[in-house]
């Protein structure tokens, strides 16, 4: 549910606003109204790039130490914003200073190379040779284009020949012109033990950086978290500032903020006892409400699925509690296997005890999906790959299990359930957003599409009912067309209505069946889930086949681990993103989801 918001606004005297401000953190429940924005403030701006270097830094630093185990954290030094900024200047130099360290290894290695064709030679005793007035020149050229003749016009030495191509020098007098059809390569300025002294001294500089940055991760990383706290503090209070008008020749400061409603009597409470004035103001029709969610135990897993597409707008209902149970219902369709469903409630439970307690909402989440897998799995007669029904032990229940095509046909009704129920739910949004009689048109919908499958989709079915109550299904869906056509725009002429319920059957028809139609890729992902997994099955048998025992074995154990390792992850994919696009896309649509909500961030000290 989305938690009831008011809005206030808050008069203060310019001396006092300072104090003001301060005792509003310390409350730490006003949400501040924008009214400007924060791409026009330098000072806002730079504050944003600030923390977005600690941010980079900090990740840095934990990248550092992801595979290490047990790290125990240094804690936080207190820093000022000078000092803060040259703990960033020093950490960004050390990582300047590995890059270019890298790079300058980088083309060692490429000078160690090229020299190793050419052996080891002293640029010293070329140096002496050029003093007593002879020049030596290196040239390289295709093997094939060597002339032997260069020997005796320019005393060419042949030095070596590597993948086609000849290295050779001459040793001519100063000034000498030579005539060869050759490249003139450059040399390095060094010899190759001097390379590899070099290279040798460039590796232990790199370790060395290394070394320093990882201590400074360990000394360092919880004093960037605090100094990140203080800049967003900084930020904080400098947007409170930006956002605040002053009237009366500047010596009154307005704010406007927005207070969760259950938090605004504490809140009036500390401002009365301090004498400063407030005022609680109507919400109006285009302000940008600040969205706190609050759910239970259960629908609270899903919140980041509904803040990955966008967080409701203040005026509809949270869709978090509503496709939370579709979510759960469809990743155990898509992943079809119980094996497969037990395994990840099995590495979630385990895991819950060992990571960070951030991360276990999460994993408590998956413990939910892959005990949907279990039942799903199980109820559809699949367990890593293997075939239930055809085991001689389940041969008594074989029956029970859900076949392909009863599979297929409870994905189509599953779908079409969701439908009609996001249809219901944007019906009561309508109710709420503009009153009672805006959704009676779209509950009329609600009523035809359910009386509809009722009377013809059940004896699909094999599921026959009454002639009596089929034609009680019939006459509501009637009474729920004449409503659909005669007052689906209320206050407007019958003819308009008419037209306008024509066009919106016209819709409903087209997109009922598309949307509908949708959710068969639920049973298709899930019976391929299942078949891979037994085709895995099958080549660890056929493969292994005339091997002896031990290896045999050992064999199907690779293969079996490999084969379902890939399934696994496969599975895990397809029932993550195609659930998400039957929710945000097929019943978002259904349920008219508006979206575009502000996330509730009160003004507080972090």
């Amino acid at each position: 549910m989305i938690v009831k918001m008011s809005k206030y606004a808050y008069m203060v005297y310019h001396k006092e606003y300072d104090t003001f401000l301060s005792l509003l953190r310390e409350l730490g429940v006003v949400h501040i109204r924008e009214t400007k924005s924060i791409t026009d403030d330098d000072n806002l701006q730079k504050l944003l790039s600030e923390r977005k270097r600690v941010n980079v830094l900090m990740r840095f630093f934990k990248n550092l130490h992801a595979s290490e185990k047990d790290i125990k954290l240094a804690p936080a030094r207190e820093l000022d914003k000078k000092d803060g900024l040259k703990l960033l200047d020093k950490i960004e130099e050390l990582q300047e200073k590995k890059t270019q360290l890298v790079a300058y290894k980088q083309s060692l290695e490429k000078d160690i190379d090229y020299m190793s064709i050419w052996g080891e030679f002293s640029y010293q005793n070329i140096n002496r040779l050029k003093r007593a007035g002879y020049d030596i020149t290196f040239f390289s050229c295709p093997t094939a284009k060597y002339e032997p003749v260069w020997g005796e016009l320019y005393n060419a030495f042949l030095i070596n020949n590597f993948q086609s191509i000849t290295y050779f020098v001459t040793i001519t007098k100063e000034g000498t012109l030579i005539d060869i059809d050759a490249d003139r390569p450059k040399m390095p300025a060094m010899g190759i033990a001097k390379l590899n002294i070099r290279y040798k001294q460039c590796l232990q500089e790199i370790k060395d950086v290394e070394n320093e940055l990882k201590r400074m991760a360990v000394d360092d990383y919880n004093t960037l978290d605090a100094f990140d706290r203080s800049l967003q503090n900084e930020f904080n209070l400098a947007n409170a500032l930006v956002q605040t008008d002053k009237q009366a020749g500047d010596k009154l400061m307005l704010l406007e903020g927005w207070v969760p409603t259950e938090n605004a009597p504490a809140m009036e409470a500390g401002l009365e006892k301090h004498g400063y004035f407030f005022h609680a103001l109507e919400i109006e029709e285009g302000d940008s409400v600040p969205i706190k969610l609050r759910n239970n135990k259960f629908s609270k897993l899903y919140e980041p699925i509904t803040r990955m597409f966008s967080l409701p707008n203040y005026t509809e209902f949270d869709p978090t509690p509503f496709f939370a149970p579709f979510f759960m219902l469809f990743f155990g369709l898509c992943f079809g296997d119980g094996g497969y469903g037990l395994l990840v409630l099995i590495v979630c439970t385990i895991l819950k005890r060992k990571v960070n307690p951030d991360f276990k909402p999460y994993l408590t989440l998956f413990q939910y999906l892959g005990l949907a897998a279990v039942i799903v799995g199980t109820c559809t007669g699949s367990f890593f790959g293997i075939e239930l029904a055809k085991v001689p032990a389940f041969s008594a229940v074989k029956e029970y299990f859900v076949n392909s095509d009863n599979l297929m046909t409870f994905s189509i009704i599953i779908g079409l359930v969701q439908i009609i129920f996001g249809k219901a739910v944007a019906a009561l949004k309508t109710m709420s957003q503009k009153g009672t009689k805006y959704g009676v048109a779209p509950f009329a919908w609600v009523f035809i599409i359910t009386a509809l499958c009722c009377v013809f989709g059940l004896p699909m079915l094999n599921v026959h009912l009454p002639e009596i109550v089929s034609d009680i299904f019939l006459g509501i869906a009637g009474l729920g067309l004449l409503v659909a056509f005669l007052y689906n725009t209320p206050g407007k002429n019958v003819f308009l209505n008419f037209g306008t319920g024509l066009w919106n059957t016209y819709n409903m028809a087209s997109g009922l069946l598309g949307d509908t139609l949708s959710y068969i890729r639920l049973f298709a992902i899930g019976l391929t889930g299942s078949i891979l997994g037994g085709v895995f099955n099958s080549l660890a048998v056929d493969m292994t086949e005339g091997m002896n025992i031990v290896a045999r074995i050992i064999c199907m154990l690779l293969i079996l681990l490999v084969g379902h390792s890939i399934n696994i992850g496969l599975c895990t994919i397809s029932s993550l993103v195609h659930p998400l696009r039957l929710i945000f896309v097929e019943y978002y649509k259904n349920a008219e989801f508006e979206g575009g909500g502000k996330e509730y961030k009160p003004f507080k000290q972090l």
